[in-house]
Order: structure tokens, then C-alpha cells, then sequence
């Protein structure tokens, strides 16, 4: 059984031209390739990122009350090239999220603005990062 440390990390091996292979040390992988085919791209991969962070910590918080009828979480941005090179902007997180009827239902629905607040000021990890401006060093190991 793996262990919570601090430390996280993939590993990104090379399948063919444009084609790779992330892993996780728990044995997943998901094929990543520069946007040819139906792989999912780099940037999609950022982008799922940060929908997948929000919503396990939105669904944890609000599932408590009622378990949600409907929940999509959608993540867009513009990708753009000028003079400090490629990156996204207005990144937008847009949740639908359907409780049922009833007091658990709205109990849910009262506390998912603030779920997807505290998601976003405090709790998820992936766009706390990108919004915190994190500094990204890349080593080379040459053979």
C-alpha cells in the first residue's frame, strides 16, 4: 500500500514520435500526445488538472449532505502566443452540479458556492500552484 508523502511525481516515457506514456508510482498511466488523435494533449492534461483538483474537493464536501444527481465540472482557456511565448489565459472552471430534491438536497446546493470557493482560495493544490506563479526547473541527464 503506497504511503501520503509530501513528495509527487510521474514519470513520462516516450512511446513513438508525439506519443508518450505518463505514470504514476501506483501503477496508472494515460497516453499523452500532441493533439494528432484522441490522447489527451499536454495542455488538456493541465486543464483536467485543475477540474479533477476542484471537483474531488467539491464533490467531498457537498456529497456529504446529498449525493449529486448530475456533476461536470468544465475547464477552458485560450491558448496564446506572444512575447513571453506559448501559455493559457482566462482560465474558467465552470461547475453543474444537480441535487435532488428535498432537505439534503438543499442543504447541498446552499453550501456548493462555498465548496467551489474554498476549492479555489485554499484547498486545491493544482490551481493554487498556477496561481501562485510556482517557478518550474528543468534539469537534463544526458547518456
Amino acid at each position: 500500500m503506497a504511503t501520503d508523502s509530501a513528495h509527487r511525481g510521474v514519470s513520462i516515457d516516450r512511446v513513438t514520435a508525439s506519443r508518450f506514456t505518463a505514470r504514476n508510482d501506483r501503477g496508472g498511466e494515460i497516453a499523452v500526445s500532441t493533439g494528432g488523435d484522441a490522447d489527451f494533449t499536454p495542455v488538456e492534461l493541465l486543464l483536467a488538472a485543475i477540474g479533477g483538483c476542484t471537483a474531488a474537493d467539491v464533490d467531498v464536501l457537498t456529497s456529504r449532505r446529498a449525493e449529486p444527481e448530475a456533476f461536470q465540472v468544465q475547464v477552458g482557456a485560450e491558448k496564446v502566443r506572444d512575447t513571453v511565448g506559448n501559455h493559457l489565459v482566462g482560465i474558467e472552471v465552470t461547475f453543474r452540479v444537480v441535487f435532488p430534491a428535498g432537505e439534503g438536497g438543499d442543504a447541498a446546493r446552499e453550501l456548493l458556492p462555498d465548496a467551489v470557493r474554498r476549492s479555489h482560495d485554499r484547498l486545491c493544490t493544482v490551481s493554487r500552484t498556477i496561481e501562485l506563479g510556482v517557478p518550474v526547473t528543468a534539469r537534463v541527464q544526458a547518456g
